[in-house]
Formats: structure tokens, sequence, C-alpha cells
């Protein structure tokens, strides 16, 4: 096992290298320039655009630009940000955390409701399971953004059970206004969950096995902990895994309907007003976190069914 994570996280150090020169190269592809940004639309001499191309180093190879942000990202300089002048870093840093309870309430959210609740349906059929996969297929059918808006509207407006804006201070006060911003993130994943884990766990009940198990004499409960439900959950989370990362980009979505002051919302403004730096400094963030939650997945396989092969040696 350590031997397989440490061959991870250098097959993911290659990935971020890989994807920080894609990242830095696709904002130069761009349509504009920085320099016609910081003018903003103003017709300036040559010297001055000189000046300012010599100040942000734009006259430079492109392999040398890219060499240089790639030492300071290593010793954590991600760049100055062409529009507030401030440490990309010290940006991220302030943004972070609120994406960071966002994703985490969301990610709880999909599997209390959808694991939970596509383990019952599988389990128990009947009347639940139908209400299970309709419920799956009207939350899988709302965008994020409608949900979103219907929230807002119903719960906020009419009700008034829960705030529009803002990320709140205070675990209790935070937890109150991210409530909607994380049913509506949370949605659509949880809908596909809980029906893949139905699908998973009524495929691990109508198997052979726990026929005989139950055949002879194990009782109910242990043969749907031990055989159904531990069976079915190696799909199940590689679909949470997949669908918890996707939140981290899924957020930029809610967190400018809510006006949260995230990274999503961070990352849509700086595309706006190209700037680089903070572009490529989140793009980078956000490939991290896929290749990070990749790990914990593999890692997680070992854990539910020791029998799964790790690159190639037993877990």
């Amino acid at each position: 096992m350590q031997r397989f994570v440490i061959r991870r996280l250098g097959a993911l150090a290659v990935t971020l290298l890989f994807s920080s020169f894609v990242i830095y190269g696709a904002m130069y592809l761009a349509p504009g320039t920085p320099e016609s940004f910081l003018v903003q639309g103003r017709t300036v001499s040559p010297e001055v655009l000189a000046s300012i191309r010599a100040q942000y180093g734009l006259d430079d190879p492109f392999l040398l630009r890219y060499w240089h942000w790639l030492t300071g990202v290593l010793t954590g300089d991600l760049g100055e940000s062409l529009t507030t002048r401030q440490d990309v870093a010290s940006l991220l840093a302030s943004r972070i955390p609120t994406t960071a309870w966002l994703t985490a309430y969301a990610a709880l959210l999909i599997v209390v409701f959808g694991v939970v609740a596509g383990v019952v349906a599988g389990l128990r059929g009947g009347l639940l399971d139908t209400a299970v996969l309709l419920g799956s297929s009207v939350g899988f059918a709302i965008p994020t953004f409608f949900a979103a808006l219907l929230l807002m509207s119903v719960f906020s407006v009419t009700l008034g059970w829960f705030p529009v804006f803002g990320a709140g201070s205070g675990f209790s006060d935070r937890i109150l206004h991210l409530t909607l911003p994380a049913v509506a993130l949370a949605l659509p994943a949880a809908a596909v969950v809980a029906r893949i884990t139905r699908t998973a766990v009524v495929e691990e009940r109508d198997t052979e096995h726990v026929s005989v198990a139950l055949a002879r004499g194990v009782p109910w409960r242990t043969v749907a902990r031990r055989h159904i439900v531990r069976n079915a959950m190696l799909p199940v989370t590689t679909i949470v895994g997949v669908n918890i990362a996707a939140l981290v980009a899924g957020a930029t979505v809610v967190e400018h309907a809510f006006t949260l002051d995230g990274v999503g919302a961070l990352l849509i403004n700086a595309v706006q007003q190209k700037d680089f730096a903070v572009v490529q400094a989140v793009a980078l963030v956000l490939v991290a976190v896929f290749g990070v939650v990749n790990l914990v997945i593999d890692v997680l396989y070992a854990v539910i069914d020791p029998r799964v092969q790790l690159g190639g040696e037993s877990a």
C-alpha cells in the first residue's frame, strides 16, 4: 500500500507538471492580451506599452516565462494579480475556506442522501424504491443554476428561512448561509449517486452467494451488511469520488448565484478580466483536487475489498 501511494503521488506530480504547462499556454492562446486589459482601452504610446510589457515580463520567450512562473509556484509564489495587484496566494487563501465549506457540506449531503437512499431503496424495494427512482430522475434533470434560483425563491424570498447572500461567520451561521447553496450544488450528484447505489445493491442482492447465505440461516442483517452493501460499495465509491471532485468546478455557478466569495467566483472574474496569474493558479488547484480525490478512491478500494489489486500488488 505504501509503495502504491508513493507511485500515485509521483504520477500526480507529473500530471500537475503537464497540466501546468497546458494551462499556462492556453491562457496565451486565448483572444486578447494582458496589456490591452491593463490600458483599459485607452490609447497609449508605444513607449508606455513597452514599459508595461517589460514590467510584467511579457517580452520574454514563452518557455522562459513559463519557467519563471513554475519555479515561483514551487516556492509558493503564485504571482501577482493584474487587476488588484495583490498576491495570488493571498487571494486564494481568503477564498478557499468558503469553497471548502461549501463543497464539504455538499459532499456530506451527497453521501447521506445519495448513498443512504440508494442502499435503503435497493434493500427494501417496493414503494420506497419507486420513490427513490422518481426523485433521482427529477433531481438529475434539474440544472444547478435553476435549482439555486428555485431554492432562493421558495426558502429565502417566500418563506424567509435562509439568507440569500454571503457565507456567514462562525459555525452555526455559516451552516445556515451555506445550506441552500450546498443543496443546489449536491442535488444532481446526489440523484446520480442514489440511482447507481440502488442498482449496485439490487445486483448484489440477487447474486447466488447471497441466496446461499440466506439458505444456510445467516441473518438478513449480516448478509446485507457483509455481502450486499460492502460488495456494492466499489462502484459507488468511484461515482461518489468523481462527483465530489466535480463539486469544486460546479461550485462556480452556485457561488455566483448566491454571491459567495469563493474560488469559483474568483475564477469567473479572473477569466473575464484576463487575469492570467489568478486563472492559472485556480486551474492548477482544481487539477490537484481531482488528482488527490482519485488517489483517495484507489486507497478506499483496498479498504473496502482487500482482494483489489493496487498497481499489480495485492492490497
